[in-house]
């Protein structure tokens, strides 16, 4: 009997095709199931608000599938999008603000290639407000005005981690089969690492940021959560397949000039073909052992235990350079948020980007709009906004913002260095997955295992060379099967 709410794509295309389910019958389950787990009182509230269309969309694509017996690589497949990825249609993008509950945007351009391959946008994902660019008061990651807090599935005392946390957790408690976040500085993979699902932070410039609210130009991407390496490597292929309106996409993709609307250059990415082998022999992977490992606390060393995860790489054929190191340069991140968020916030306002719907036209306006709505909109303050409207110019002009690009620039060299000098494929831990984001560098993590203590998933989190999303998809597939590790939270069942 299929588990639905915990089905892959690959088996739920399989009951389509042999007459056991019909697409409308996955979305009133899946629609039911966040009714009864996640919107109801004391719920997960991952989900922010559901596609009106959602169920029109179904029963077009069973007709479609009765007629043509075509079935392209999402179809019939629940879609969940992060609030601040712009949807059409009667769905709100509000980057889990109320300042932004009249912004009906447009459709990101990631989100054309899904509804063509079949997809059905299920609704908006909860996030951590403004994708955790708000205030520094104290605000739990999951929160937003709009949404409320969303729950970790594992355990309701944790953390669920964001900002991407409602993407995760609604992939992780099945109320989805997959789902899209975004990422400045973690927030796809550490929600998809504490909650037990599959998360993929392309390389910058891999996938279009055309119509997501931005935090930051040099920092911003989008990127797929699943259950397994499988269905992300499929939609990362998908979102991958468009380059439409960001310079970005066009600077690491584009290798003959082109007009932007001609997509001839911009060739989607087939990832599945990464998805082979039994071993990693020939693999090199670097780590700092130490450093993962330094604060773990004596008695959970046997919970964690990295050192096996380590064990299992070398038996299966990976040669393990340790010892790794780099320094993640936390202060130079955020000189260039602070000053590239103002700037990018009110480009994404102006008038030409969205309908006449929204009010808001500047970062102004949502600070004004939330110190005169305070008691529902500043929970725990606005202290990152004030900032960057404050201490920024919008005209990304100070000279501190641009040292620090050049100081980005030596990261990247040394990153590159790092995997030239010791001829790596990948590196693993946490040490260098949240130096990616920072250098635009792709990173993924996968569920090794659950916490005894506190149920908590346990995860593996790799980062690649610039646009060899590949061989990062290849090691963590071969590492999934090696492991077999099949995580549930309680919850629902």
């Amino acid at each position: 009997m299929l588990d639905i709410a915990y089905a892959s794509i690959h088996e739920l295309q399989k009951a389509y095709k042999e007459g056991h389910l019909t697409v409308k019958e996955v979305v009133l389950f899946h629609l039911a199931r966040i009714a009864k787990i996640d919107s109801c009182k004391g719920g997960l509230k991952s989900v922010i608000e559901i596609n009106p269309d959602a169920i029109f969309t179904a029963e077009a694509l069973d007709r479609r599938w009765r007629a043509t017996k075509e079935m392209p690589p999402l179809f019939g497949i629940p879609v969940m999008v992060k609030d601040n990825i712009g949807t059409s249609g009667r769905m709100r993008t509000s980057a889990g603000s109320v300042a932004l509950l009249d912004n009906y945007a447009f459709n990101a351009s990631i989100i054309w290639p899904l509804i063509e391959a079949g997809a059905v946008i299920l609704g908006k994902a909860n996030m951590t407000e403004f994708a955790n660019y708000m205030t520094r008061e104290g605000m739990p990651s999951g929160y937003s005005s709009r949404g409320g807090q969303t729950i970790c599935p594992y355990n309701r005392d944790h953390n669920p981690s964001g900002s991407s946390s409602g993407s995760a957790v609604a992939v992780a408690a099945g109320l989805v089969t997959v789902s899209l976040g975004t990422e400045t500085s973690g927030s796809i993979i550490s929600p998809a690492g504490v909650n037990g699902v599959v998360g993929i932070k392309p390389t910058l410039g891999l996938v279009s940021r055309d119509g997501i609210i931005p935090i930051s130009s040099t920092f911003d991407t989008a990127g797929p959560m699943a259950r397994n390496v499988t269905d992300a490597a499929i939609l990362l292929g998908l979102i991958s397949d468009i380059a439409y309106n960001d310079e970005a996409t066009k600077a690491i993709r584009v290798k003959n000039w082109k007009p932007h609307w001609d997509d001839d250059d911009y060739p989607a990415q087939d990832y599945t073909q990464f998805l082979e082998g039994e071993n990693l022999e020939g693999i090199r992977i670097g780590l700092n052992r130490k450093k993962e490992l330094a604060n773990i606390p004596e008695e959970d060393e046997a919970i964690v235990n990295f050192d096996q995860l380590c064990e299992t790489l070398t038996k299966a054929g990976a040669t393990l350079i340790d010892g790794l190191e780099m320094e993640p340069r936390y202060d130079t991140r955020m000189t260039i948020m602070q000053h590239e968020f103002k700037a990018c916030i009110n480009h994404y306002l102006c008038p030409y980007k969205n309908t006449d719907n929204i009010k808001m036209r500047s970062l102004r306006d949502i600070i004004e709009f939330n110190q005169a709505n305070a008691d529902v909109a500043l929970k725990y303050g606005q202290s990152l906004l004030l900032d960057a409207e404050n201490k920024a110019s919008g005209n990304l002009t100070e000279p501190a913002y641009l040292e620090a690009l050049l100081e980005r620039e030596k990261a990247i060299t040394e990153m590159d260095a790092l995997f030239e000098t010791h001829n790596l494929d990948v590196l693993l831990g946490d040490t260098f997955v949240y130096i990616a984001p920072f250098t635009g560098f792709p990173s993924m993590t996968i569920p090794t295992g659950q916490r005894k203590d506190s149920n908590m998933p346990l995860h593996a989190s790799f980062t690649a060379k610039r646009m060899d999303e590949g061989k990062m998809i290849k090691v963590a597939y071969i590492l999934e099967k090696l492991l077999n590790v099949s995580i549930k939270p309680e919850i629902g069942h």
